[in-house]
């Protein structure tokens, strides 16, 4: 079964954005694949204001979250695996939630979309191929 993490905090995060909060990561900045300033990282974590208004190009996929930022001035790209997030919540109130901390290993997730064609819009249903048929029920 697949991870519910991006579901989760996708939800989240639009849970947040709707009632005018400001929605919070924290990061396992340790996590293998973790894409983000170092300088910026305290005791292997960090913590990145994802809110509408403080990012560009936001993409929360099913494997990685991806978006551009200022970082002291200076834009970045940030990408981070969905298994190093370790807590959506919002800065105002704490509300939110916390995930556990999954080990390295097993299978590394496919590439970031900004390296390899965008698979998260397609539709994956088990569709039969060929035209559509209309059948009238009486």
């Amino acid at each position: 079964m697949t991870s519910n993490r991006p579901y989760l905090i996708r939800a989240l995060y639009e849970w947040i954005e709707h009632n005018g909060l400001t929605p919070y990561l924290l990061v396992n900045a340790e996590f293998p694949g973790v894409e983000i300033p170092k300088q910026y990282v305290q005791d292997g974590h960090i913590v990145l204001n994802i809110n509408a208004v403080a990012v560009r190009d936001l993409r929360l996929g099913n494997d990685w979250i991806e978006f551009n930022a200022r970082f002291s001035g200076i834009a970045r790209t940030v990408c981070i695996p969905m298994a190093a997030v370790l807590a959506i919540y919002a800065r105002e109130n704490g509300q939110g939630m916390s995930f556990s901390d999954e080990k390295c290993g097993g299978d590394d997730p496919p590439p970031p979309a900004s390296s390899s064609p965008r698979s998260d819009n397609k539709n994956t249903t088990n569709r039969p191929e060929g035209r559509p048929k209309l059948k009238i029920v009486r």
